[in-house]
């Protein structure tokens, strides 16, 4: 599955032996640049950055490394290796070939899962394009110019199954992908977490942590489909989403790492007066993203996931793994929801309950990452523990969303509600405060801003005073 990059698009689909395929994607290519230059990351057209390039879809071993700058960064459409012998493995098909082309009753059914998926992509670049010019480090710099990059590329991966299976249905889709913009408030993105503005670095480690989570999530799901062409797609763009979560979680235990030396060194709570972010903040922080990113699975009870499912098109989080009859008409699951203004615990179809189920598997990967920055603060002697807030907290898509409930899970009235958001959630005054630390960024190789510690490790193994974007 080696790619080539000697072909104007770069790709592993032989994309030459359809000369009309190819040329509807090599006229959307110059729409692509384009949005780059005016929604990818601002005024960044001539930096050397030390990239990583896919040169193979292979899992190990599939990365080069070097200088390249961004308007020439070679996005391409690279899919993971063919299983011939593969079969759906869930639903009413079970048992029988994975799809090469789309059936016909499933073409619209496809095209919006591939569409909602494709819109994330730029969505994400346009929520982070302003971060370079606050960036604390050469560091960061370079890991959000490479998270931009892929983004990028995984809008290829969408937009080349909407040219190659949808005809022109497809390909006004991928003219749309390209039109609508994060934030708009005339053609916003179709989801309501990549409206969301990323104005600071610790909005985007978290962004990076939880809601590139929920993009794990969803591609993991839909690399089940039985549409093969989507799920190698997928397959391959996990590899890449790796890294934005570990970039994620590695900033957000950078910062804890920082409060907490500060803490102990200057023997206060009050980090602020010392120009970093303080733990209640990082907590507040921390609940907005995570319960955003919960709405992202949607309804608890979904008539749209069971027919996903029973159609064969998106199955569960690591599907052949589980232990059941992948059929699931006779099963049932238990979960929350809200009843008469109250939480209660209900046991319900399983294929209504994909979405509960799969965020539950979000939730417990989530949690995962908290023990480490815990660990942090625990190995500081600081007596302070960072918390997932409850499911059902400051939920505005599913079950809860007509709810109040606290972080520990109580319901309560809106009076109650508003007089204890500001503790909560961050207020104009927490991201005021914020903002106000992202000062100019680091640019000096090895140095880095007051408030976040080094990395323990360089890119590629490369020192702590690397220079990672050269400016030219």
């Amino acid at each position: 599955m080696s790619i080539d990059y000697t072909q104007r698009i770069p790709n592993n689909v032989d994309l030459s032996s359809d000369r009309r395929l190819q040329r509807a994607l090599e006229n959307w290519q110059p729409r692509f640049l384009e949005w780059w230059k005016d929604m990818g990351p601002d005024g960044t057209l001539n930096f050397d950055v030390y990239l990583r390039t896919a040169i193979s879809a292979e899992a190990n071993g599939w990365a080069n490394f070097g200088y390249v700058k961004m308007p020439d960064y070679r996005w391409g459409i690279f899919l993971a290796g063919q299983d011939p012998n593969r079969v759906i493995a869930y639903g009413d098909n079970k048992g029988k070939p994975v799809w090469q082309e789309v059936p016909g009753e499933l073409r619209s059914t496809l095209r919006r899962l591939i569409v909602t998926q494709g819109d994330t992509e730029p969505a994400s670049v346009e929520q982070q394009r302003l971060l370079g010019k606050t960036a604390p480090s050469l560091y960061d710099l370079r890991n959000v110019f490479q998270i931009n990059c892929e983004e990028g590329r995984h809008l290829w991966a969408m937009v080349y199954l909407l040219h190659a299976y949808f005809g022109r249905d497809g390909r006004e889709e991928a003219e749309m992908l390209l039109e609508r913009h994060s934030g708009d408030p005339d053609k916003p993105r179709i989801l309501g977490a990549f409206n969301e503005k990323t104005p600071d670095w610790l909005s985007f480690f978290m962004f990076t942590y939880f809601t590139d989570r929920d993009g794990k999530y969803q591609l993991a799901s839909l690399a089940e489909s039985g549409f093969d062409p989507l799920a190698r797609s997928c397959r391959f763009m996990l590899i890449e989403e790796a890294h934005h979560m570990f970039v994620g979680e590695s900033g957000v235990q950078r910062i804890v790492q920082r409060t907490c030396d500060l803490m102990k060194e200057h023997k206060t709570d009050d980090v602020r007066s010392l120009g970093a972010i303080d733990l209640p903040t990082i907590q507040k922080y921390l609940n907005f993203h995570f319960s955003v990113s919960l709405d992202l699975f949607g309804q608890e009870a979904s008539t749209n996931a069971a027919n996903y499912y029973t159609m064969g098109v998106k199955g569960r989080y690591l599907e052949t793994r589980i232990e059941d009859d992948h059929v699931l008409t006779d099963s049932s699951f238990d979960m929350d929801t809200a009843d008469a203004g109250r939480i209660v615990r209900k046991t319900v179809p399983a294929l209504s309950a994909l979405n509960e189920r799969l965020r539950n598997d979000y939730i417990e990967d989530c949690a995962r990452g908290l023990i480490r920055w815990n660990r942090v603060i625990e190995q500081a002697g600081i007596a302070f523990e960072l918390r997932l807030p409850h499911r059902a907290f400051n939920r505005r898509i599913g079950a809860f969303n007509e709810l109040n409930v606290s972080p520990e899970g109580k319901v309560m009235s809106e009076a109650e509600w508003k007089a204890n958001e500001h503790k909560w959630l961050p207020t104009d005054e927490d991201r005021a405060y914020v903002t106000s630390l992202m000062g100019p960024a680091v640019v000096e190789p090895g140095k880095f801003a007051n408030w976040i510690a080094p990395p323990q490790r360089g890119i590629n193994n490369q020192p702590a005073n690397f220079e990672y974007v050269r400016f030219n």
